[in-house]
């Protein structure tokens, strides 16, 4: 069974597992749109190159409508492909969509010189898999439909021992091609596994497995940068008297205290909250597309209550306190820093406040 899970991980998700694939499954859309890209360019002078010598040689006069018509396709996509975003299906589908059309260009090719073997058509089937890091199925969908619907075509135009001839390398080359994809496909997705990985570890706060500061920072500012919700809630919050639990109880108790915080405030935002440690024992939630102060004082007051109830001191009659200040923002300031010099002033207005423990910024 563990034989067969490995081979169905490498069919269907070239060698990983089904969630790790799908968490860099983006990145691996971005990599083939900038891949195909350089590659439509490339077909563009290519395609140029032979229709322009077709004009001049009579060897390649034969395949001079089908040098144009590659090149003005070739010359659409690439369009297209500026105006696009970079992780959509649909450019997925046209890089799909670009492969079938030069693997089309090399039985064109090839049947028009029925009495030679199907080189340009086979060079298609090893080379083109290289260039596309998908689910290795779906290539071998299309070499599997593409070596098919050749032969069948061949099989009325070519003389029956070349044809006989193309079977044999087809069949052989199509496995080759698909065989190589995968390899190819493999060594480049663990590529991105092990980024994203470096990436998580850079982002990631070592204590509470939150964000860290600079991921904080990075998060909110691409969110102000977005424009397309102007309004959201930033919370800044601080443990009162932290440097006391440490001093009374050790650092041990102090840390195991900022441990359970992260879990107390991961446990509350399940959705698409910014949350993060900002250093310390300070905290950042930042809430997007509301600026609503009664929702704001709501889940202040949550969290000043919860997290007494939720984190333990090793005197069991003692329990921390909190304070947090609110920075409303409805889509004035520009950047992470003004949103956050406001949140901080009203942290320093919230702990002289006996009773609620926050402070909205006026």
């Amino acid at each position: 069974m563990k034989a067969l899970r490995i081979l169905c991980n490498y069919f269907c998700y070239c060698g990983i597992e089904k969630s790790e694939y799908n968490a860099i499954k983006r990145d691996a859309y971005v990599s083939n749109f900038e891949v195909w890209r350089i590659l439509h360019f490339l077909m563009i002078s290519v395609f140029a190159f032979l229709y322009i010598n077709s004009l001049f040689s009579d060897l390649l006069t034969v395949n001079r409508l089908i040098y144009l018509s590659a090149l003005i396709y070739s010359v659409l996509i690439s369009v297209v492909f500026f105006i696009m975003e970079k992780d959509s299906l649909v450019a997925q589908f046209l890089i799909y969509l670009s492969i079938s059309l030069l693997f089309l260009f090399g039985a064109l090719i090839t049947q028009n010189r029925p009495e030679t073997p199907a080189t340009t058509f086979i060079v298609m089937l090893l080379i083109t898999p290289l260039f596309m890091i998908d689910k290795p199925f779906f290539m071998g969908i299309v070499l599997s439909i593409a070596s098919t619907v050749f032969l069948i075509w061949m099989y009325s135009v070519k003389p029956y021992n070349i044809w006989q001839m193309d079977l044999i390398n087809v069949a052989v080359f199509a496995f080759v091609g698909f065989f190589i994809h995968i390899i190819s496909n493999s060594i480049r997705i663990r590529e991105f596994v092990l980024k994203r990985k470096l990436n998580i570890q850079k982002d990631t706060d070592d204590l509470t497995g939150l964000k860290n500061k600079g991921a904080l920072t990075k998060a909110i500012n691409d969110y102000l940068e977005e424009g397309s919700e102007n309004r959201g809630i930033m919370f800044l919050l601080d443990i009162d008297g932290f440097k006391s639990i440490n001093d009374t109880y050790g650092h041990d108790i102090g840390d195991r205290v900022i441990s359970q915080l992260g879990d107390y405030v991961r446990n509350y935002f399940t959705g698409e909250e910014i949350v993060g440690r900002f250093g310390g024992d300070e905290f950042i939630f930042f809430i997007k597309g509301t600026d609503d102060a009664d929702t704001a004082a709501r889940i202040a007051r949550d969290i000043v209550s919860g997290t007494s109830v939720y984190i333990a001191l090793p005197v069991e009659e003692e329990r921390i306190k909190v304070s947090i200040g609110i920075a409303l923002y409805h889509g004035s300031e520009k950047n992470y820093s003004e949103i956050f010099k406001k949140a901080d002033t009203a942290l320093y207005e919230a702990k002289s406040d006996r009773v609620d423990k926050f402070r909205i910024y006026e």
